[in-house]
């Protein structure tokens, strides 16, 4: 039996969305991507608890000039991964209009949010706390602080997603 999901990837411009999905699918870390415009889909073929699964992630340019497209290309969405920078404070602010569009378009799904550059913890804007936080006002699914280029917590992530998914279909 196989399966197909469609993953949402959402959040501010230059958050690592791009990055995000490309490290997923391919395994290695591309520092320089162009910018998503529109809306980019990125495919990976796993297994999971024996299952074959088709895994699609949408990943929205995060420019203002596409956030017009991204309510149409919700629809049938299974999940979402909410993005912001941990190096960019406003990108945390940005958080409650993408719950928006996700909510008013994807009905009930689970969102778990991410933050992105882990590794540039140095450059931290935005707390640990404030991810939690974030997970507690907005009644997200769960939190995963990344790093594309190390890789830290990524298949965490995504497996926690797939976890989900599969809980759903059991019930």
């Amino acid at each position: 039996m196989s399966f197909h999901f469609k993953l949402l990837m959402l959040g501010d411009k230059s958050v690592g969305k791009t990055t995000l999905s490309y490290r997923y699918v391919t395994g290695t870390f591309k520092k320089e991507l162009k910018q998503t415009i529109g809306v980019d889909i990125f495919t990976k073929f796993i297994k999971y608890q024996e299952k074959a699964i088709k895994f699609q992630i949408w990943d929205f340019g995060g420019e203002r000039r596409f956030r017009s497209i991204v309510p149409r290309f919700c629809e049938g969405a299974n999940a979402a991964l909410l993005l912001y920078d941990i190096t960019n404070e406003i990108s945390y602010h940005h958080l409650s209009e993408w719950i928006h569009v996700v909510n008013d378009n994807a009905g009930e799904i689970p969102i778990i949010l991410i933050g992105t550059k882990k590794d540039l913890n140095s450059y931290r804007e935005v707390s640990l706390d404030k991810g939690y936080a974030a997970v507690e006002e907005f009644n997200l699914t769960d939190f995963f602080e990344v790093s594309s280029k190390t890789g830290t917590n990524l298949e965490k992530a995504f497996r926690k997603i797939l976890d989900l998914l599969f809980e759903e279909i059991e019930y």
